[in-house]
C-alpha cells in the first residue's frame, strides 16, 4: 500500500522506537523511586486523598480504583520492566498486535500515573511522553514497513513542540527579540548541569548567536519538516543537535532526549534502506492507521488554535488523555536566581546561640562549592518544584508545609530524595527556610574561593517552625 515504506524510513522507526522505550524506563523508575514522599499514602500529596476529590471522567487512572504503595510500586516497576523489554526489542519478537498491546500498556499505564500525580507531573514532557507513546502503538514493528501516515504524524508532533516553544518566545520575553535571553538564561534555568557556569562565561556576542541559532531551529527548521526530501531530514538532524546542545548546558529531564527521538524519526537515509522487504501489511492495520491520523487531524484544532492565538498557552492538555496538546516553554526568561535553602537545627530555641545545619538537594543548587550535575533524562521533581517555589511562594502552597513537617520527623522517604541530611541520627527540633539570591561567580572568584557560585541572603521563606506532633497530619 502507498500509505507504508519500504524506503530508509524503518531505520529512523527503529532509531525512534528504541529511544522512547528508554525513555519510558526511565520515567518508570522515576516514578518508582520518588513516589512514596511525594504521593503516597503518607506523601506529601497522597493519592488517596487526591482520587476522593476527583473523578475519573477528570483524571482517567487504574488508582481510582484501588491504591496502596505496594500496588503502586509493582505497577511503576512493571512498567519499567516493560519498558526494558521493548527497548531490548521484545515488541519486534512478537506478531504486530501483541507489538502494538506492548506500546499500548505502556502508555496506560504512565497515563495512571500522570494523572494522579498532581504538581508532581504537571510539566510538559508528561504529556509530551503520552501523546508520543499513543502515536508509537501504531507504528508497527518488524513485521511491517513503517506507516507513512503514522510517520508524519510524528513530524507534526514535532513541529508543534518546536513551532509552539519558538512562538512564545517572540510573543513573549522582549529579551528573546533582542537576542539577549541566554545573558541570564544559563545562570537562571531550573536546574543547571555541569556545563552551565562555562555556557554562561562565553561571550555575549556567543550569547546572541545562540539565540539566534535558537530561533532558526524553533520558527525555520519545523516548517522544512514538511519539504521532500533530503531537505527535510537535513531540518531534522538541525533540530537534534540543537536539541544536543540543550543537554548540554542544563537539566531537562527527558525533553531534549524525547524531541531528539521525534527528530530522529523524520530522518531517511535511502542507501540504509532494509535489504529484505516487509511481509504484506494486514489491511485492519492500513485501516487503524488512516483511521488514527483522522483522529489527530481532527483533534488538531484547538493546538492549531492556540499556536495562532496572541494568548498562547504554553504545556496545555486539551483532554485527560494527553492525546494531542500545545507545547512551548520559557515565553519569559528570569534575570536572578532565587533559591530556597531549608535549615535544621538541635536547639529547642531559636537563639542567636542556635548552630543551623543546612540539608542538600540532589540537582538543584545549595552548597555554592558544589558543581551541578547532570540528571536528565532523569527528573529531579521535588528539586524542580524547589526552583518554581522560589519564584512565588504560590507554588508551594500544597505541598511545602507538608515537605517541612516529614523534615520534622526525619521521614525515610523524603530523606531519599535528598543528597545530604545533616541529621542522621535524631530529627532537627526546628526547620527553616531561607530565601538567596544566587549567581555564578566569576573566573577569578572561581579560583580564589573554589565556589561556583555566589549567594546573598535575602528575607525568611519561611521562620523557624517547631517539630510537628505526630498524629496531628
Amino acid at each position: 500500500m502507498d500509505w507504508f515504506t519500504e524506503s530508509g524510513d524503518w531505520l529512523g522507526r527503529l532509531v525512534f522506537q528504541r529511544m522512547l522505550a528508554v525513555l519510558y524506563l526511565v520515567a518508570f523508575v522515576a516514578a518508582a523511586r520518588q513516589f512514596r514522599a511525594l504521593m503516597g499514602e503518607r506523601g506529601m500529596l497522597p493519592v488517596p486523598e487526591f482520587v476522593r476529590r476527583v473523578p475519573f471522567r477528570k483524571a482517567p487512572s487504574v488508582f481510582q480504583w484501588r491504591y496502596s504503595d505496594r500496588f503502586f510500586a509493582l505497577w511503576s516497576w512493571g512498567g519499567a520492566l516493560l519498558a526494558a523489554a521493548v527497548a531490548a526489542g521484545a515488541a519486534d519478537a512478537v506478531p504486530l498486535g501483541a507489538a502494538m498491546a506492548m506500546w499500548a500498556v505502556l502508555w496506560g499505564m504512565y497515563l495512571s500515573i500522570v494523572n494522579v500525580g498532581q504538581t508532581w507531573y504537571g510539566f510538559g514532557w508528561e504529556s509530551l511522553l503520552l501523546e508520543t507513546g499513543f502515536l508509537a502503538v501504531f507504528l508497527g514493528n518488524d513485521d511491517t514497513a513503517p506507516p507513512v501516515l503514522v510517520m508524519w504524524l510524528l513530524r507534526w508532533l514535532l513541529f508543534r513542540v518546536e513551532f509552539g516553544a519558538g512562538l512564545i518566545k517572540m510573543r513573549g520575553d522582549r529579551c528573546w527579540r533582542d537576542l539577549t535571553c541566554l545573558y541570564y538564561h544559563h545562570e537562571t534555568q531550573p536546574m543547571p548541569g555541569p556545563l552551565s557556569w562555562f555556557f554562561h562565561r562565553l561571550p555575549r556576542p556567543l550569547h546572541r548567536v545562540e539565540t539566534a541559532a535558537n530561533h532558526f531551529a524553533q520558527l525555520v527548521l519545523p516548517v522544512l519538516l514538511f519539504t521532500p526530501q533530503p531537505v527535510a531530514t537535513w531540518a531534522a538532524l538541525g533540530i537534534a543537535v540543537t536539541q544536543l546542545w540543550l543537554v548540554l548546558s542544563g537539566n531537562f529531564a527527558w525533553l531534549n532526549w524525547l524531541t531528539i527521538a521525534l527528530a530522529l524519526s523524520a530522518v531517511d537515509v535511502p542507501w540504509l534502506a532494509r535489504p529484505a522487504r516487509f511481509p504484506g501489511v494486514p489491511v485492519w492495520f492500513a485501516v487503524l492507521t488512516a483511521a488514527v491520523t483522522a483522529f489527530v487531524a481532527y483533534r488538531s484544532y484547538r493546538p492549531v488554535r492556540n499556536l495562532l492565538s496572541r494568548q498562547q498557552l504554553m504545556n496545555t492538555s486539551f483532554d485527560p488523555l494527553h492525546l494531542v496538546n500545545s507545547y512551548g516553554a520559557f515565553g519569559s526568561v528570569t534575570r536572578v536566581r532565587r533559591e530556597i535553602v531549608i535549615e535544621g537545627t538541635d536547639s529547642a530555641v531559636a537563639s542567636p546561640d542556635a548552630v543551623w545545619r543546612e540539608y542538600g538537594f540532589k540537582g538543584k543548587p545549595g552548597d555554592v562549592r558544589r558543581l551541578p550535575r547532570p540528571y536528565a533524562p532523569y527528573h529531579l521533581r521535588l528539586d524542580w518544584l524547589m526552583w518554581f517555589a522560589a519564584l512565588s511562594p504560590a507554588y508551594a502552597r500544597s505541598w511545602f508545609g507538608p515537605l517541612v513537617e516529614r523534615l520534622l520527623e526525619n521521614d525515610t522517604d523524603t530523606l531519599r530524595l535528598l543528597r545530604h541530611n545533616p541529621f542522621p541520627d535524631a530529627p532537627p527540633a526546628l526547620v527553616r527556610a531561607r530565601l538567596y539570591e544566587y549567581r555564578f561567580t566569576t573566573w577569578r572568584e572561581l579560583r580564589e574561593t573554589g565556589a561556583w557560585w555566589h549567594r546573598t541572603e535575602l528575607r525568611d521563606f519561611l521562620p523557624p517552625t517547631k517539630t510537628v506532633p505526630r498524629g496531628t497530619r
